[in-house]
């Protein structure tokens, strides 16, 4: 990739991450949006240009370079140690999980009632375990994969299944959003994997409308939980009357 392809992919990705748009960066400009997008496919930038869209991001022009040459593997999974640090204070996994959701430091003070310094304490300590990169300014950059997930049985999931899935499973979910089904039946070991697949199809289209709504303000996006489930089950009620 060119550096001029670097740079133009780092300030697509920081349109994205900050929910601007090309009309957005046509009204700064001075440009009409067909203009922009011209600008953006014939890769030729000035470097008047490139100051201009690095201010309107935020950045000095060293700053956007550092972004555009940074290389760092974006992780999938974090160890079990890592995780147990996140789950060991309450706060310290509520500004991750903010981050994890393309919150900015100035909406989480917003919301939660930490100070300045808690908040940027834990952002350092996010920033240390690689969940993301605090760039300057304490803007939140993401440093997990789009696919990134927790250990099956580990620290997370576990305070999930103790501390948390209870209180998720405690309403009549009769809201306009809230929808809740169960169903038993006997299936084939084929049919169990298609309707495997389409689990896992269900699970990427929930990651594809999290990332479109990232664009939203922080007060048109809503904390929402999709529990998916299935093993081989029967109530233990019923297993005890069964012959051994």
């Amino acid at each position: 990739m060119t550096e001029a392809s670097q740079l133009i992919s780092a300030i697509k990705r920081q349109l994205k991450v900050q929910g601007r748009t090309y009309k957005d960066v046509a009204s700064a400009l001075g440009l009409s949006e067909p203009s922009v997008k011209r600008l953006f496919a014939s890769k030729r930038l000035t470097l008047e240009r490139l100051a201009q869209l690095s201010a309107f991001l935020g950045f000095t022009l060293l700053e956007l370079a550092q972004e555009a040459e940074s290389t760092s593997p974006q992780i999938r999974m974090l160890t079990v140690e890592q995780e147990a640090e996140l789950v060991s204070d309450t706060a310290l996994l509520l500004v991750a999980v903010c981050a994890l959701n393309h919150w900015s430091m100035a909406e989480i003070l917003e919301v939660y009632a930490l100070s300045e310094t808690t908040c940027l304490k834990y952002l350092l300590q996010l920033d240390r375990l690689r969940l993301i990169a605090l760039l300057p300014g304490n803007r939140i950059r993401l440093a997990v994969a789009r696919d990134f997930d927790w250990h099956p049985d580990g620290p997370i999931r576990r305070y999930f299944r103790e501390q948390c899935q209870g209180d998720f499973l405690n309403s009549p979910f009769q809201g306009a959003t809230e929808s809740m089904a169960f169903v038993n039946g006997m299936l084939s070991g084929p049919a169990l994997l298609e309707l495997q697949r389409e689990l896992a199809r269900l699970r990427r289209k929930f990651s594809e409308l999290h990332e479109e709504s990232v664009k939203l303000p922080l007060n048109q996006r809503f904390g929402t939980g999709l529990l998916l489930a299935i093993r081989g089950w029967a109530p233990t009620a019923w297993n005890r009357l069964r012959r051994s």
